[in-house]
């Protein structure tokens, strides 16, 4: 009765007087509530000593009675706060500190089952150390059961009673597997004292509907003190010197005003000391998460606190290494979430390790590293659930070597992002050499309690820029139009503007500080990925570089920066369009060489879709290429190039996209500027949009020249031979281009090669057909048009402004034949004109030349033409062979001797294998190592 009446009594207070156990909210009891409490002191529930000294903090701290004295009933509470006293009748024994010493932290999965608790004493045992401290936290989502206890206490919802119950039962069920005897009695009998004071507590803020942070450090602790308990029984079945420690009891901290807690290092190590002389073991089996303040009241270490107590444990007993364990194989070079190709490191700094946990990176507690940096204390991190992984250690940074012993470390260690920021920028000129201005503007961030994240600042002092949570920048916005609402109305500010949906990406590595060229590279790697910067930040220290970019565009900047520094391989996302004959050679030649770019030169091709004119193929990890036509009749779906672009270039995990155009089609040629303005390299064989209308192909350069977005189109006049990137090669080291005259059709240079003897003009057309030189109607190359084209685009690329009109063209295809109903009828009727190109042969043959159909750029005279010429028999024009191409570039340099490139000009294998080239060049220019 006794016992109900003290928390009843209890509960009043709480509600009637507003009790708030906060040193900040203090308040007068009223003498009726100092005997409630008085009565609470001497129930069974105020035997908890934690408890004891948190209702005893009420009193200390200044809750004084209206006579203005403290209550004498609660005399009793301080003075046995601090009756912790050693027995002095007994001999001390000594805590020795130093290397024979191995801490090891256990996060809550791996505790969250018996089974694990088994896992991670064997762990425990298997150590060889001298002595062994273990930290334990709560078992796996007790934690957040806990905080969702007091919520629903101070909510004043009934259920909290039944999540009480499902807590207890919990940790009953886990006991009961785990123990046996004496020691689960004695177990259950604490976890059952436990849960009592847990519903008394609980009672209490229902009633009161609120819960001071004291009260609610107190509850969220009791999960760490059931784990450790269990593991302490666990271990020592086993026959060990093992004992449990509640940290409470060891651990002081002082609170902070920024919801940390500073370690009291001096108290603790004594406190560590007494404990130690009182309870002597090989094993200690200690609390995470949970402290003491130095009145002796319960806290916390905050949020993912237990790996702070095990680097302080490490810190006090100067130990050789901390082992935090977890579920994953160690720190990532990035997130793997994000970047599949992440990798584990096998070393970070501390500092590395401190900015990339700053950041948000799955590393550690923010100021875990602080306490073993003091002693140099390695921190390993390794996984529970695979111990063949080596981990990775964090220490003092060392020179690493690779196998022929020369030194190797990267400059960049890893990145790591925060997402949801939003920047605020406060602009004027009449901030430029005001003294005060900046603390003016954080101190108006301060007051509304928003956490700065990053500060960009120009020389020119004419704009602070800053980064906060983006659940935080109205309350920045409102508090700094307030505080500076005369500066505004006055001129001398021109605006507090607000950018949302920004992330921010850090870039970490403490080489960096002696590496020129870091951030040339990471701004470089961005920039070809079409990132845009909003806001940079760099420390002096040089260890991270901070960026603010798009929301939208995160992942693509991380993957993209990533794969720049060799983390990763240079990875391409592809969209082949028209996989014909060209198309369907080229992806059997990804196929066939995709692993050794892989392997030998770090690229990564991986084509996500292939579309034709009425089906497309869609992967959203990569199409099997030994597969892809089976693939293509059993799920491909009716092909939109719309869908099929988004799906394509829509996959934030990989920065690049490359568009292959294989179709001769002008409505996909006309999608190009589209394609580029997106942020997609386009690369083809399709001469339509650098042949097509003037306007459009300058619009197409310029958008090109003004991106890091890459066009190429290397096969569009010699399917795989170097004729475009020699002119611009003769062009960009300054020659100037005279003439360029060629032959640069394949199927017309087969035709008039094989134009000799007896054989008629049909003839070797049907023969060319049958061998599959021409295209299907062999007008489409007798015309001169496919020739044409090809001398309209080396027109342009030399300077010349022409329209595909502007340039005469001497059709081979007979007047009368050119509107016949079919190719096959245009073969059929064509020896009736055999005897006009038997004439020309006969003639050219008596003046010993040949014919040969060739296009001309003459830049001289701004003109091009195409038609047939003879050539002497000596020329290199003569000497062609099978369907070869020829090109020869008269210049300033060449004008004696022309500059000739020869080589196969037409043929499946030779296109592909030109646009293939077109796809290394872009890879090499996105970073893989040439």
């Amino acid at each position: 009765m006794a016992f109900a009446a003290s928390i009843s009594n209890t509960s009043r207070i709480l509600s009637s007087s507003a009790l708030s156990l906060d040193t900040k909210h203090k308040k007068k009891i009223s003498p009726s509530s100092c005997s409630a409490l008085s009565s609470l002191s001497r129930s069974p529930l105020f035997r908890n000593k934690q408890l004891k000294n948190l209702l005893g903090h009420c009193f200390r701290t200044g809750f004084v009675s209206q006579w203005g004295r403290r209550d004498s009933a609660f005399g009793n509470v301080s003075s046995s706060v601090k009756a912790v006293l050693l027995d002095e009748s007994k001999e001390k024994v000594y805590l020795s500190k130093g290397d024979m010493w191995s801490i090891h932290k256990f996060g809550g999965t791996c505790v969250g089952s018996s089974e694990r608790i088994k896992n991670v004493a064997e762990i425990i045992i298997n150590d060889g150390s001298e002595g062994k401290l273990v930290v334990v936290s709560a078992m796996s989502k007790v934690t957040d059961m806990m905080y969702d206890l007091i919520y629903k206490a101070q909510s004043r919802d009934d259920s909290y009673i039944a999540a009480v119950d499902a807590v207890f039962e919990k940790h009953r069920l886990t006991a009961v597997d785990l123990l046996d005897g004496d020691d689960l009695a004695t177990f259950l009998s604490r976890l059952h004292h436990d849960i009592n004071n847990l519903k008394a507590m609980l009672r209490a803020i229902y009633i009161a509907g609120h819960a001071t942070e004291s009260f609610s450090d107190f509850v969220t602790g009791h999960g760490e003190l059931w784990s450790a308990q269990m593991l302490s029984c666990v271990v020592r079945k086993s026959g060990l010197d093992c004992k449990w420690m509640d940290t409470r009891e060891v651990l002081i901290v002082n609170p902070t005003s920024s919801n940390q807690v500073d370690p009291d290092f001096v108290q603790s190590e004594k406190r560590l000391e007494e404990w130690f002389s009182r309870n002597p073991c090989n094993i200690i089996v200690a609390t995470g998460f949970i402290a003491s303040t130095p009145q002796n009241i319960p806290t916390t270490l905050k949020r993912d606190g237990s790996d702070f107590s095990a680097a302080i444990m490490g810190a006090l007993l100067r130990a050789q290494q901390v082992t935090i364990w977890t579920d994953v194989d160690g720190v990532y070079s990035a997130d793997p979430r994000k970047v599949s190709e992440a990798v584990i490191l096998r070393t970070l700094s501390y500092q590395e390790a401190w900015e990339m946990s700053y950041f948000g990176a799955n590393v550690l507690h923010p100021r875990t590293i602080i306490p073993v940096m003091r002693y140099d204390i390695p921190i390993m991190i390794r996984n529970i659930f695979n111990l063949s992984s080596p981990g990775t250690m964090i220490c003092r940074p060392t020179l690493t070597e690779n196998e022929d012993g020369q030194m190797l470390d990267s400059p960049v260690k890893g990145f790591a992002t925060i997402d949801n920021v939003a920047l605020v920028n406060v602009e004027g000129t009449g901030m430029a050499g005001v003294p005060g201005t900046a603390s003016a503007i954080f101190g108006a961030v301060k007051d509304v309690g928003a956490n700065v994240i990053m500060i960009s600042q120009a020389s020119s002092e004419h704009s602070v820029c800053f980064a906060v949570p983006e659940k935080e920048v109205k309350a920045v916005a409102d508090a700094l139009q307030s505080r500076f609402r005369q500066a505004l109305d006055a001129g001398r500010l021109s605006q507090v503007a607000i950018i949302p949906n920004c992330s921010i990406l850090a870039t970490v590595g403490q080489k960096m500080a002696s590496t020129p060229g870091v951030s040339a590279t990471l701004f470089n790697a961005l920039a070809k990925a079409n990132i845009n910067v909003r806001a940079i930040a760099q420390g002096c220290s040089e260890y991270n570089i901070t960026v603010v970019v798009k929301r939208e565009d995160c992942i693509r900047a991380l993957r993209a920066v990533h794969s720049r520094f060799y983390l990763s391989q240079t990875t391409i996302v592809m969209g082949i369009i028209g996989p014909g004959l060209i198309g369907g050679t080229l992806l059997d030649q990804l196929r066939d060489q995709a692993a050794v770019l892989k392997e030998e030169f770090n690229i990564d091709l991986r084509v996500m879709g292939i579309t034709g004119s009425r089906r497309m193929l869609l992967s959203e990890v990569g199409i099997d290429l030994s597969r892809w036509r089976e693939l293509m009749k059993e799920t491909g779906e009716v092909a939109d190039m719309e869908k099929f672009t988004h799906h394509v270039h829509g996959n934030q995990f990989i920065p690049n996209t490359v568009l292959v155009d294989c179709t001769a089609d002008s409505n996909v040629a006309s999608c190009y500027h589209d394609w580029l303005q997106k942020g997609i390299h386009v690369i083809t064989p399709n001469k339509k949009a650098n042949s097509g209308p003037l306007d459009q192909y300058l619009k197409l350069r310029a958008l090109q020249r003004e991106s890091y977005t890459h066009y190429f189109y290397e096969a569009t006049v010699g399917a795989g031979l170097p004729i475009i990137s020699t002119l611009r090669g003769l062009l960009e080291t300054g020659d100037k281009i005279l003439q360029i005259e060629g032959i640069l059709s394949g199927t017309l240079s087969y035709i008039f090669n094989n134009f000799i003897g007896a054989q008629s003009f049909s003839e070797v057309v049907a023969q060319a057909k049958q061998a599959g030189y021409t295209e299907p109607d062999p007008r489409d190359d007798l015309s001169g048009t496919d020739v044409a084209r090809k001398v309209i685009i080396l027109a342009r690329e030399s300077g010349l402004k022409l329209e595909l009109s502007d340039i005469p063209v001497q059709s081979l295809v007979p007047e009368p034949l050119r509107a016949s109903a079919s190719a096959e009828e245009f073969i059929e009727q064509l020896p009736q004109f055999d005897q006009d190109m038997a004439k020309e042969r006969q003639e050219a043959e008596d003046s010993g030349d040949v014919l040969r159909y060739v296009g001309v750029v003459d830049v001289v005279r701004q003109e091009g033409r195409v038609e047939l010429r003879r050539y002497k028999k000596d020329h290199p024009f003569a000497q062609l062979s099978g369907s070869d191409n020829i090109i020869a570039f008269t210049t300033t340099r060449y004008k004696e001797q022309p500059l000739i490139v020869r080589g196969p000009g037409a043929g499946a294998q030779v296109t592909a294998g030109g646009i293939f080239s077109d796809i290394l060049r872009l890879a090499s220019y996105l970073g893989a190592p040439s």
